[in-house]
């Protein structure tokens, strides 16, 4: 029991932690320099788009030494949440992405929100090559996820930059010669010479709405069911304007990360080290029954290959669809006919950086705000 309790806690502290922050950049130039008191459910999408992204560059049995010696990819994803204008998933461009879904900077967040404005800010993060798919009407299609992360993860002659924006290859290399570059004396590579170029790490959102005012106690087995899947990156949910990023279950209480703390933003030079010590969350994680879990909760899943993905569809099928009668969500295997055609999203063809790209580029996507109540 004492080893397993000393392994939770190793997990969640090795998380990103992302809270509130104050006295960083104005975001857009003359808006807030804080986010306290909205910034909640962005901070959590933050959190669970970086335990993808550690999965993804590290390995789901990574953990962090809090004596320093991380990993050069651990500081590269830091850097690419950091509370920065040209940070590629910092709060400024979540707050200004998010005015292309209707959001004003400073509004509060729900969870389908958030996930959408991380599949669109994803596009443009060639490092990590990432397809972030966010089911529809509570279906998850199969056809549709393979398809997207079957793209090419070279489809941009661009190289990646530390936090995820791109500089173009000169005109004599070929995205191959580009792979392998030196850094002073440490090699680096790019995705294009991945092994798993075929097959895009994928982040599955699943927005859902498990009841009407409170979560109907028939789902909360499935939900269970779910932190247990390895492929669980965690769930965005929360009280009504209150968000956490929940990580996992003890009993009948849901273990979080609660982003509700003000910090100073840190300062940092791009390409130096961070003081990663308040990313970090170093007491023991909170609690909340699951009674007490507001219904509208997004559901997050990370599958690095396509064995990955499968694997999950087989405990899908086998622990929520099959076992359970009234059903978290659908697994199809094929895109539903009365369905608009499914295109996968695609970065616009446009060279430029950070809040400059994104002021200009919101009617660019469609919004898919509204997803369905759960029948009860």
């Amino acid at each position: 029991m004492e080893a397993g309790k000393t392994e939770l806690l190793s997990d969640v502290h090795s998380r990103l932690w992302f809270t509130y922050r104050k006295k960083f950049s104005p975001i857009g130039g003359t808006g807030p320099s804080s986010d306290a008191g909205w910034g909640c459910m962005l901070r959590c999408g933050q959190m669970i788009l970086a335990q993808a992204l550690v999965c993804s560059q590290l390995g789901r049995a990574w953990r962090w030494r809090a004596e320093g010696g991380q990993p050069e990819k651990y500081h590269r994803i830091l850097h690419c949440f950091l509370d920065r204008k040209d940070s590629c998933y910092s709060i400024h461009q979540m707050a200004q992405m998010g005015v292309g879904e209707g959001k004003s900077v400073g509004e509060w967040y729900g969870p389908n929100t958030v996930a959408q404005v991380l599949k669109k800010l994803a596009l443009f993060d060639d490092w990590n090559s990432l397809a972030v798919y966010v089911s529809m009407d509570n279906t998850v299609v199969i056809e549709d996820i393979k398809k997207q992360c079957r793209q090419a993860s070279s489809e941009s002659r661009l190289r990646p930059r530390p936090c995820g924006w791109q500089e173009p290859f000169t005109s004599r290399e070929t995205p191959e010669q580009a792979c392998s570059h030196t850094d002073g004396n440490r090699a680096t590579t790019c995705p294009h010479s991945q092994s798993h170029s075929d097959w895009r790490p994928l982040l599955l959102v699943i927005p859902l709405r498990m009841g009407i005012n409170h979560i109907n106690p028939v789902y909360i087995q499935a939900l269970k069911e779910c932190f247990k899947m390895p492929q669980s990156c965690g769930v965005l949910g929360g009280k009504p304007n209150l968000a956490y990023y929940f990580i996992g279950f003890v009993g009948e209480e849901l273990i979080y990360l609660d982003p509700h703390t003000t910090q100073s933003a840190v300062e940092s030079e791009a390409g130096s080290g961070v003081d990663d010590q308040s990313y970090h969350c170093l007491r023991s994680p909170r609690r909340m029954k699951i009674t007490n879990l507001d219904p509208s909760v997004a559901l997050g899943f990370f599958c690095k290959s396509e064995d990955d993905f499968d694997s999950w569809c087989n405990l899908v099928q086998q622990e929520i669809q099959m076992k359970r009668n009234l059903r978290m969500f659908e697994l199809v295997e094929n895109h539903p006919p009365h369905w608009p055609p499914f295109v996968p999203p695609t970065k616009p063809e446009v060279q430029t950086t950070g809040a400059e790209f994104i002021e200009s580029t919101d009617k660019l996507f469609e919004s898919e705000e509204e997803f369905e109540i759960l029948n009860v």
